[in-house]
């Protein structure tokens, strides 16, 4: 595997001296907002802003073709204290069979960043999933066995209860206020899970509309974004294929401003750090 190679980093000094960062380089977060964790998302994109395929090719990983960017995805896990997904993710990956029939568990896989994690004094890893009506069996899913990380879902009151009645002895279900049209409350979600665990650092994994719910309602910190050297168009055989907002649009007077807080490459991938104005 390459190193990155630095253009330019604004970002925190490193919590960590570590010789497997030396790839890489400095990497830093800010102290948690009062209330709730730092919230920071990771994606990556084609170079005409299309997050996924489609089809049998609908994962990330299918858009970056990239060791480095699994590499820095595991880097990004090592640091946080949970990863924030929805289950229209984990129920496509399940579609597509990767990496079994039950789904992935979504966790660091390198060894050696697996070390970094342990010498960052971060707990076992934490699935958080997102998921208003619950209407799914906890046992379809392999990221609900409680192997390899422990899984919480943030349903509404009534997904909880549905949950709850399924029985399932490693997976902790904590309810959240439900909005106008019956999702749950983005705020809401984030004051249950830092009361219950205390989160200081939190990673998003989810897709397009659990970040766009997280956007709106003003908890989206910064993002870390690979930019594939691609081109592929937002009209797959299957339909339109998504971008990080699909279904939502700012205008000029509430626009998400953004500040390019580090920049490095591997040959003709680009991996950017960005975090929204207006905060710390």
């Amino acid at each position: 595997m390459r190193d990155f190679q630095v253009l330019f980093d604004n970002g925190e000094r490193s919590e960590l001296l570590d010789p497997v960062l030396a790839r890489y380089g400095k990497l830093g977060f800010p102290a948690a907002p009062a209330g709730r964790p730092w919230i920071y998302w990771n994606f990556v994109q084609s170079i005409d802003g299309v997050v996924s395929l489609g089809g049998a090719d609908a994962s990330g990983a299918d858009i970056a073709q990239s060791e480095e960017d699994r590499w820095l995805m595991d880097l990004l896990r090592a640091h946080a204290d949970a990863v924030l997904l929805g289950m229209g993710t984990l129920r496509e990956e399940q579609r597509l069979g990767r990496p079994r029939p039950r789904g992935p568990v979504f966790r660091i896989l390198d060894p050696e960043l697996l070390g970094v994690r342990a010498k960052l004094q971060r707990r076992r890893e934490r699935n958080i999933f997102v998921t208003a009506r619950a209407d799914f069996q906890l046992k379809d899913f392999a990221a609900f066995d409680g192997e390899y990380v422990d899984a919480t879902i943030v349903t509404t009151g009534e997904g909880a209860r549905r949950l709850e009645a399924q029985k399932h002895p490693a997976v902790e279900i904590l309810a959240a206020r439900a909005d106008a049209k019956g999702g749950v409350e983005m705020k809401s979600a984030m004051e249950v899970l830092h009361a219950r665990y205390g989160l200081r650092h939190l990673l998003g994994e989810g897709g397009p509309g659990l970040y766009a719910a997280m956007l709106q309602a003003g908890l989206v910190d910064e993002k870390f974004l690979t930019v594939a050297p691609l081109e592929v168009g937002l009209q797959g055989p299957e339909g339109v294929r998504p971008t990080m907002l699909p279904k939502v649009g700012f205008g000029k007077e509430d626009a998400v401003h953004w500040t390019w807080l580090s920049c490095r490459r591997v040959g003709d991938h680009q991996f950017h750090r960005l975090r929204r104005k207006g905060i710390c």
